[in-house]
């Protein structure tokens, strides 16, 4: 007899509270349930029940294998719970948030795909370059990029991503190359005031050696779209995200610079509550998600090797 069933039938037992009761229930004789009694008992070598003839009630050894065996038993059936509906197909309303420029650009495409191919979902999306705090919002999943700190939160991976430092030609004529990121400080440099990165503050590294320089210039913003705008009309140089200037690159409008050096990874993550992990619309979302961008993702020479 396996370790649930035994639990089982312990728990049967004290609800019917007689050993008659619990053989009609089981189809089995008095005797017969008095002996798988006896052997589960003998098997843990204590006294689990006192009994007579009418009643049965419990020592203190079975107060706690009783209380126990109804724990484990609940947890055993939310798991499973848990798992079928992970497997059913996916429906009901899934929120998700992403940012401005990010979500226009691929989250909302992908939406419409996911959309038509599991109609039994509602996608709510919210658009925000601010951070939602999942545990406080109505949120199920958020969608962000680079490391993620809050152990309570589950960060899958659904895209590399890294930041590109790029000016325009016109720009660069003017103020020239940098070739070493000391050089940024001479630099009229375009800012983000996004999310709680620390503002003007660019790190790059090459090798084992980081350094960080504090930026300035004359135009910040916080959205990222009027920053490559101004980028493009030659007001300084940017640090934007791949998938944000691939297009600009290759047609020449933007130039890279300091190509040699890297700067903090950007990885894009799907981002939700540890309960959701075996959420079906969640799951189903998340590998969506991954699958469309390792197809659409936009990079500057259209190689996605590295996605």
């Amino acid at each position: 007899m396996s370790v649930d069933s035994e639990l089982a039938f312990f728990c049967l037992l004290i609800k019917h509270g007689s050993l008659s009761s619990t053989a009609r229930e089981l189809n089995l004789t008095p005797p017969a349930v008095s002996r798988r009694l006896s052997q589960l008992e003998e098997r843990l070598g204590v006294r689990l029940l006192n009994r007579t003839t009418r009643r049965i009630s419990l020592t203190s050894e079975g107060e706690v294998y009783f209380e126990s065996a109804q724990r484990i038993l609940s947890d055993i059936n939310e798991m499973e719970r848990r798992v079928s509906s992970s497997r059913a197909a996916p429906k009901g309303l899934l929120r998700v948030n992403a940012p401005l420029g990010f979500g226009r650009s691929y989250i909302a495409p992908a939406i419409s795909v996911f959309s038509k191919k599991y109609p039994d979902v509602d996608v709510q999306l919210h658009l925000t370059d601010r951070p939602v705090a999942l545990p406080d919002e109505a949120i199920d999943v958020s969608i962000r990029f680079g490391d993620m700190q809050d152990s309570r939160l589950i960060a899958k991976k659904i895209a590399a991503n890294r930041r590109l430092l790029c000016a325009s030609p016109a720009y660069l004529r003017a103020a020239g190359q940098p070739v070493h990121p000391h050089d940024l400080t001479q630099h009229q440099c375009i800012l983000l005031r996004q999310n709680e990165a620390a503002y003007g503050n660019w790190r790059l590294s090459r090798g084992k050696q980081t350094e960080t320089v504090k930026v300035r210039g004359k135009l910040s913003t916080n959205d990222g779209e009027v920053a490559l705008n101004w980028a493009l009309e030659g007001h300084g140089i940017l640090m934007r995200a791949e998938w944000d200037v691939a297009k600009y690159l290759r047609s020449g409008r933007l130039i890279q610079v300091l190509a040699d050096f890297d700067t903090p990874p950007a990885d894009v993550y799907a981002v939700y509550l540890e309960r959701l992990n075996l959420s079906a619309k969640v799951a189903y979302f998340v590998e969506h998600l991954r699958a469309y961008l390792d197809q659409h993702a936009d990079r500057p020479s259209m190689d996605q090797s590295n996605w």
